[in-house]
């Protein structure tokens, strides 16, 4: 069996190519993947041929967030129906390491991570028409709910963890600085988690926009409106917690003004080293964390897209088949229109 690929291999190198196919194996299943969502990371692994210190070393195949059709069991492989629509967990950790053993796989020291630079050899994505994988990583999606959805699963368990990070947000005051995908999804989350009200900042109209459709209260353009968190910043700041999904130096300081004494800053966004007002976190007592990824919220994730008690279908914004893949992560650098931009596959 043959399938098409997209496969980059370097700075705006990104080429359609053929290559075989195995059977799937012990324990493995066949797909005939449908969706496949452009992350961020494999905006920057096309645009900059990296980010910070992971660089495309190999060609790679990019992404991490798709979903497909169960085609074919292999030996052993049980629990999915032929035809049935699946999200696939990019997540492979090796389940032996310290972390592991101790209950967190997140940082496991051995993570694969499909379409990911950050090992080497490259661990490759999910950018193709058919793939083989473990049946561990595949989770049944139902029937409601289309191809394009279930992609979605992956960075929506990516806002469920960092959600969960922040504790017990009911009836909170939640800032959220950054309104791309994340960001929305990130509103979506802390809104399913009973959060009072949803404040989200951003420099475009379009991602505002979908903010609001995914939950937010308010929504303020910091590029017309500069001033405009400037209310929250009386009294010592009016938030009880702030997801930072922009990774922008101004943001961060923002959410530090903001931010009530004792309050949580959640950081979600990544990026290279920035300065900070210490003495602002130190003097209001504020807690600085991180969240990556994600663990067993991919799980859960899968299960509200699918009954859509979550319903991400506001953040899709282009779908495009895999062999304008080049269109698409074009379009995808676009922020002023594009916010989930998603690859299609053959039919």
């Amino acid at each position: 069996m043959r399938t098409r690929l997209a496969r980059l291999y370097g700075q705006r190198d990104l080429r359609l190519e053929v290559q075989n196919i195995a059977e799937p194996g012990e324990g493995e299943v066949l797909l005939k993947m449908a969706a496949g969502g452009i992350c961020g990371s494999d905006l920057h692994y096309y645009q900059d041929g990296g980010f910070g210190p992971i660089r495309v070393r190999e060609p790679i195949v990019p992404g991490h967030e798709a979903s497909g059709h169960v085609a074919a069991l292999g030996a052993s492989a049980a629990g999915l129906a032929i035809g049935e629509l699946v999200a696939v967990n990019p997540s492979q950790p090796c389940g032996s390491c310290r972390f592991c053993r101790e209950g967190l796989a997140i940082h496991c020291l051995n993570m694969r991570f499909m379409g990911s630079a950050m090992r080497f050899p490259h661990t490759q994505g999910m950018f193709r028409d058919w793939l083989v994988v473990p049946v561990r990583q595949c989770f049944p999606a139902g029937t409601l709910i289309g191809a394009g959805e279930a992609a979605c699963a992956e960075p929506l368990a990516v806002c469920l963890h960092a959600v969960a990070r922040a504790g017990d947000i009911k009836d909170k005051h939640v800032l959220v600085t950054g309104a791309g995908p994340i960001g929305a999804l990130v509103v979506a989350a802390a809104r399913h988690a009973g959060a009072g009200a949803i404040v989200v900042t951003d420099l475009a109209d379009a991602a505002l926009d979908r903010a609001m459709a995914m939950g937010a209260t308010r929504v303020v353009n910091l590029r017309r409106d500069p001033a405009g968190l400037g209310e929250y910043e009386v009294d010592k700041g009016q938030f009880d917690v702030v997801f930072e999904c922009s990774a922008a130096e101004s943001a961060l300081r923002g959410a530090i003004a903001a931010v009530r004494p004792r309050g949580l800053i959640v950081q979600v966004g990544v990026t290279g080293d920035i300065t900070l007002p210490l003495n602002a976190l130190v003097g209001k007592e504020l807690r600085l964390i991180g969240s990556q990824r994600f663990d067993s919220e991919f799980a859960l994730a899968v299960e509200l897209i699918a009954d859509r008690r979550i319903d991400v279908r506001p953040i899709i914004s282009h779908s495009f088949p895999v062999d304008q893949a080049v269109a698409a992560f074009e379009q995808a650098g676009d922020r002023s229109v594009a916010c989930k931009v998603q690859l299609t596959f053959l039919s």
